[in-house]
């Protein structure tokens, strides 16, 4: 397969999405390309289908240190099965190297519906941890979601996909760049790009039948993601894949007589702390019993029984110590620092259960995970403020751009980015 295009994106999560939408506006000929395979809405909300949305089923993706981390590979990217949380994160950071993001979140924050989820979605179980925490000190409010409450039925299934078309998600942007003329072809992986006299002129890989594929483009736009995107600048002779982020975190719950969270909204409230947050949540019953270091017979127990657990996650911004390798090999140790901040955390999160009247012999925490990764393409080390890289006309616009770990959902944050650069097509196609 041989195509010419103006314009390849590669990866069609947030990133890709967003830039595409933003570009198909100006009559280029654009072609996004996905790795994954798209997903009919009739399979998004059932354990069974969605965990085929994950990398290894999300159940056996490692560190070679042994850490969790979860990866999406599929048309629209980890958008489809986020928690729908619309936060900023890192706008000082930016703001600090020259990048200053506020009219694009402004944009972003209008255009996908963010709003603090209203006092009727916050179901019992979030309700007493909330009563629980500000009665101890710890301020915990309704988080900020881009979820259309209209059509939400809290089904405590975010992270399996919207199966009501609730929640905002990057298929949104696919469609609106579709319909301005973007092309998107899904099941081929792009290996590297294709680079002459230090310029981009396009990128190689296969399908999924392993038949090789050849797309020349003036401009290339990298957004496969914190593990995908270095591996490609790698592989294409770009020195790239260090100071990768996991934004780690662990669960903490336990059981009660008459309450839990599994049919309420996911993360619907959020304390802030320093270095780390907590938010309202319990892990699905299969993912549960993969990631709690006790007996498999007790695991078994407490997972049968989630209807009657509340948990609390807690998200730490971790160091950037971590490395992505060509071969797809991931390093990330979990440093002294990062423990301490998920001990504070923990520790936390143990005193307002306890609070909601939960047995503390009941109380477990989880392995440590990480859900975004990122940091392995940063502004400063691999691409500039314009997210271009040292090769002309290659860009990166994803998560591995971020120059440090947010700590918090970066999903706005990566929005309002891919629409700064699409601000700059004059300049640069």
């Amino acid at each position: 397969m041989r195509l010419d295009v103006d314009i390849l994106i590669v990866g069609s999560g947030v990133g890709g999405a967003t830039v595409a939408k933003e570009l198909a506006r100006k009559g280029k000929k654009i072609l996004i390309i996905e790795k994954g395979q798209s997903w009919s809405r009739d399979k998004f909300g059932h354990e069974l289908s969605a965990y085929n949305f994950y990398d290894k089923h999300g159940l056996w993706s490692k560190t070679k240190e042994g850490v969790f981390y979860y990866r999406t590979i599929m048309v629209g990217g980890t958008s489809v099965v986020s928690c729908g949380n619309g936060v900023r994160s890192l706008e000082n950071e930016f703001k600090k190297i020259g990048i200053d993001l506020k009219k694009e979140f402004l944009e972003a924050e209008k255009e996908l519906g963010i709003r603090a989820v209203p006092e009727k979605f916050l179901g019992k179980g979030t309700k007493r941890i909330m009563e629980a925490a500000n009665k101890l000190g710890f301020k915990m409010q309704p988080m900020p979601k881009f979820i259309n409450f209209k059509k939400c039925i809290a089904c405590g299934n975010c992270v399996l996909g919207c199966c009501t078309g609730a929640k905002w998600s990057a298929l949104e942007y696919l469609k609106k760049a579709q319909n301005k003329g973007a092309s998107l072809l899904s099941g081929i992986e792009i290996n590297k790009v294709l680079i002459s006299r230090g310029k981009v002129v396009g990128a190689e890989g296969h399908n999924e039948k392993g038949e090789y594929v050849e797309i020349f483009a003036s401009t290339v736009i990298l957004s496969a993601g914190g593990i995908g995107t270095p591996i490609i600048l790698q592989n294409s002779g770009i020195k790239a894949g260090g100071k990768l982020f996991l934004d780690l975190f662990t669960v903490t719950f336990g059981l009660t007589k008459d309450v839990g969270l599994s049919k309420e909204l996911t993360m619907a409230a959020v304390h802030h702390n320093k270095g780390f947050i907590l938010s309202p949540f319990i892990d699905n019953p299969v993912v549960l019993v993969s990631v709690v270091p006790v007996n498999l017979r007790r695991d078994l127990r407490m997972a049968m029984h989630r209807d009657y657990l509340l948990g609390i996650m807690v998200k730490i911004k971790d160091d950037c110590r971590g490395r992505v390798y060509p071969d797809g090999q991931i390093e990330k140790k979990v440093t002294a620092r990062d423990l301490s901040k998920l001990k504070q955390g923990v520790k936390i999160a143990k005193k307002i259960l306890i609070r909601t009247g939960i047995d503390p012999r009941t109380i477990i925490t989880t392995k440590i995970r990480g859900a975004h990764p990122g940091g392995t393409a940063a502004i400063g080390e691999v691409v500039d403020k314009n997210l271009e890289t040292k090769v002309k006309g290659l860009f990166v616009c994803d998560a591995s751009v971020l120059p440090v770990s947010p700590g918090l959902p970066p999903i706005v944050t990566i929005v309002s980015l891919a629409k700064r650069l699409g601000k700059l097509s004059k300049k640069y196609y």
